[in-house]
């Protein structure tokens, strides 16, 4: 006999199935125990009433793995208004030991450390893991999106010779003797490839040594990131993330179980997403003009403003100080302490990071020497801009950022499935 998933017991009423899964929870009454089986596609209920069975099942704890066989019957106070009666069940694990939570209740009031050190179990239950289910739908219609619009993905280093930012926060490695780094992101790579494909995309970790014990950083996590050519300037990589975010949001919203069970507010993309320049912002929140970067909290009132005056979960934040940028950000051509690149903020929290690129081999020369920098320490990259490269710009997004605000999670390591940080190794 064939698996049947829970989900769909409804299409065999009065039929023999199999069921396998996790016992979720065992209800045992006078004369009849409810067991409540759950597997990848949800919950279903399995009616015990033979003694025999009954008394084999009471040593079975909650998350023992069993396969199930008996006869789908109608019931309409049954999950999907079917149900399981007459059941043979065999265990296909050993009892499962007790559990540092209890995964059949309703929501998990768990503390965040007991959820991250037990994550292989914690992510079993049903919100938890349906937020991972909407960063995998998310994924979907990233690249679904993109591959849509003639993108090319592409899968690059990830250990480098050289930092692609700033060295101050990259993870140090011996490659075969040699001193090496994983890879703060594949920017390099990705502006390397536009000369191959024009257009590219990919999805992968990426390594950022951060000091920063906050909730909203991570030693690892996954970047989405994009690269194009032949654009005018930063604002056509801004209509591309829109698209992007269009296409997330989209795929999000197909899935509406797990954002419901999730608790999600699924966002409308605007069709043009609100743009603000830097000092405009800075000046909107009563900060100092001299500021070089946006702190937490102005995000979060620049965020506000967005959402009252133009009634958009996002906000694009155009013109970045040439100071705070890498060295490889095309200045603002009227006045050069000024970038054409900008930061998306999404309810409350910048969430993607992109702009126009320099393309002229000279200006990178030119950039480098001004930081202080020796050229000949970018040879293989900088060696692209002498052969011909279209001007062209990207952007990269946090999955893991995404996903966090998107749930209204507090702590970004919410929505990571093993998260590593400044303490945390394992699991």
């Amino acid at each position: 006999m064939r698996r049947t998933l829970n989900t769909t017991l409804a299409e065999h009423v009065g039929e023999p199935v199999q069921l396998e899964g996790w016992i979720h929870r065992r209800r045992r009454l006078a004369a009849v125990t409810f067991l409540v089986l759950r597997d990848r596609s949800g919950l279903s209920q399995v009616v015990v009433s033979d003694q025999a069975v009954r008394a084999a099942l009471d040593g079975l704890p909650e998350e023992t793995v069993v396969r199930v066989t008996g006869t789908a019957t109608a019931n309409a106070k049954a999950p999907d208004g079917v149900e399981v009666i007459d059941p043979v069940i065999t265990a296909l694990s050993a009892p499962a030991v007790g559990a540092p939570v209890e995964l059949w209740r309703p929501h998990l009031d768990a503390a965040l450390p007991t959820l991250l050190d037990h994550a292989s179990l914690t992510w079993r239950h049903q919100e938890r893991r349906a937020v991972w289910e909407l960063a995998a739908a998310s994924l979907r219609g990233f690249r679904a999106t993109l591959d849509a619009a003639g993108f090319t993905e592409v899968a690059t280093p990830k250990f480098t010779a050289t930092a692609t930012e700033s060295g101050a926060n990259v993870f140090a490695v011996d490659y075969f003797g040699r001193p090496a780094h994983l890879a703060q992101s594949p920017q390099f790579y990705k502006q390397m490839l536009v000369g191959v494909f024009e257009r590219v995309y990919e999805t992968g970790p990426v390594f950022r040594a951060e000091p920063h014990d906050t909730v909203r950083h991570l030693a690892q996590y996954t970047s989405l990131d994009v690269e194009l050519g032949f654009i005018a300037d930063h604002r056509d990589v801004l209509a591309v993330l829109r698209e992007v975010l269009a296409g997330m949001v989209v795929a999000v919203a197909e899935h509406e179980d797990a954002c419901s069970r999730a608790g999600v507010e699924v966002p409308v993309v605007p069709e043009q997403i609100p743009l603000i320049h830097f000092q405009d912002a800075l000046h909107l929140v009563g900060a100092d003009p001299d500021e070089p970067d946006l702190a937490p909290e102005h995000e979060r009132e620049l965020s506000r403003w967005a959402l009252r005056e133009h009634g958009s979960d996002f906000l694009a934040v155009e013109g970045y100080p040439a100071l705070k940028r890498p060295f490889y950000t095309h200045p603002q051509p009227d006045d050069p302490r000024w970038t054409n690149s900008f930061d998306l903020l999404f309810r409350g929290l910048e969430l993607v990071t992109g702009g126009q690129r320099l393309h002229e081999h000279g200006d990178y020369v030119t950039a480098l020497t001004a930081r202080g920098q020796d050229p000949g320490d970018y040879g293989a990259y900088l060696d692209t801009f002498a052969r011909g490269m279209p001007p062209h710009g990207g952007f990269a997004l946090g999955l893991e950022r995404w996903v966090a605000r998107l749930a209204g999670l507090d702590n970004v390591r919410r929505s990571t499935l093993f998260p590593r940080d400044l303490h945390r190794l394992t699991p």
